[in-house]
């Protein structure tokens, strides 16, 4: 028999709006929303769990700031905003310097034989890329000021085979000072080795920081503060110098990100003084 009323108009969701109803979504960086109120629409640039909003920016670069929740769209389609969720770290395989990651391995005790790096930056950059494989080793990394004095701190150390000494020298190349200060040095127990870059920054792949290669400074301006200077970062003392190494040391993760020059001597010194 024909049904002479219809279907219910009653039945199922009547109150559904137009769009359809919000649903949860996880947003992602440089996904493009809508905020439905304002009619702002923008790329998502940043999402602070803790203030729980998002930033957006439109197709001029502009920005603005919104509370996550409800009230945005996506493809048209009425959207709950959420920040990503949180996944768990992944384990590390591999430290830094390539090495294969030991699970649950403390630091050893320290050995008798040290590395001396000469310059501090240098000493930091060691310390970020091998610092996991040198406390599995119990090798202590320890900053050289200078090796004016090579032969009087040798000598002091008083290196035998089971106390080596390796020293990391900056700028050792044929014809320098540093050359012949290491030529020197004649001792079966100590190791001196050094990479050949004006200053530790260019071991530094510049594809690591952003640029495609380091600038070159002319004799008689002082290299770091010419470096700066062609990025256009400050360089009035050396606070400022000290910010501007950080912002390279930042761009090294992994041993890839430095170049192969230094790797080999570092990798050098810590296996003559672990053998």
């Amino acid at each position: 028999m024909a049904d002479r009323y219809g279907n219910d108009v009653l039945a199922g969701d009547w109150k559904e709006p137009p769009r359809g109803r919000s649903t949860t979504h996880h947003g992602e960086m440089g996904e493009v929303v809508e905020e439905a109120v304002t009619g702002f629409c923008g790329a998502i640039v940043r999402m602070d769990r803790d203030l729980y909003t998002v930033e957006l920016e439109d197709r001029f670069g502009k920005r603005r700031t919104f509370p996550l929740g409800p009230g945005f769209l996506l493809d048209g389609k009425p959207i709950l905003l959420e920040a990503p969720v949180r996944t768990a770290p992944k384990k590390a395989t591999h430290t830094a310097s390539g090495s294969i990651a030991v699970a649950g391995a403390s630091a050893r005790v320290a050995r008798s034989s040290r590395i001396y790096v000469e310059g501090r930056h240098d000493a930091e950059l060691v310390q970020r890329v091998w610092g996991d494989d040198l406390a599995l080793e119990g090798v202590v990394v320890e900053y050289l000021g200078g090796i004016d004095d090579l032969s009087a701190i040798v000598k002091e150390f008083a290196p035998t085979s089971d106390r080596k000494l390796g020293v990391l020298v900056d700028h050792l190349v044929a014809g320098s000072k540093e050359t012949r200060i290491a030529a020197s040095i004649k001792n079966p127990h100590v190791l001196v080795v050094g990479h050949p870059f004006v200053d530790v920054w260019q071991a530094v792949k510049p594809s690591s920081i952003g640029i495609e290669a380091w600038p070159v400074i002319p004799r008689g301006i002082e290299w770091k503060h010419g470096i700066c200077q062609a990025f256009g970062w400050p360089h009035a003392d050396q606070a400022d110098i000290a910010r501007a190494w950080k912002r390279i040391l930042a761009g090294v993760d992994t041993y890839a990100d430095l170049e192969p020059a230094l790797l080999g001597r570092v990798e050098e010194l810590i296996d003559f003084v672990t053998t």
